[in-house]
């Protein structure tokens, strides 16, 4: 039972990735994609409430699927595949050990779990554009998503223990 509601949950992350990509793309365009990043969540989530190897899929899945449907992320999904992958890997990782009751304990996974990704996700951008520099790393992966790492930082805790409180965590 429980390895069933693991793959349907994985599965409605996956596909909550991809409507609000779709959505966010069609009536608010890709500067906001960028600046917002809204993919971020149902794999961050997915690793605080699911798990990592739930996380990991989720994170590994989303991105290849919306380059094949939406066309983002724009350079090919590389990169993201490899953030987001990371994102739920670690978070799903941290949760396992922490005290899953406690704020704190979100912050504790999200935080390593945002610079790793970040991290891996700049090494494979490294990896395919020849003029990638340190700096670009910087502004792309920090600068230009400031808005979407104060949001996630804010949002997603709040949603885990909602989801906890419900009873669906």
């Amino acid at each position: 039972m429980h390895k069933t509601r693991s793959i349907v949950l994985t599965g409605l992350m996956i596909a909550i990735g991809l409507v609000i990509v779709t959505i966010c793309r069609t009536l608010l365009g890709v500067s906001f994609m960028i600046l917002f990043s809204p993919m971020h969540f149902p794999v961050l989530i997915a690793g605080l409430v699911l798990g990592p190897w739930e996380g990991l899929i989720c994170g590994i899945v989303t991105p290849a699927l919306s380059y094949l449907i939406n066309g983002l992320p724009q350079i090919g999904p590389l990169a993201m595949m490899a953030e987001l992958g990371v994102y739920g890997l670690v978070t799903g990782l941290i949760m396992k050990k922490a005290d899953k009751r406690k704020m704190s304990s979100i912050y504790l996974a999200l935080v390593p779990a945002m610079i790793l990704g970040r991290i891996a996700g700049g090494l494979i951008t490294a990896l395919l554009v020849s003029s990638y520099s340190f700096n670009v790393w910087i502004t792309a992966y920090f600068v230009s998503t400031a808005p979407a790492i104060v949001i996630d930082l804010i949002v997603i805790p709040f949603l885990v223990k909602a989801l906890q409180k419900a009873h669906l965590a």
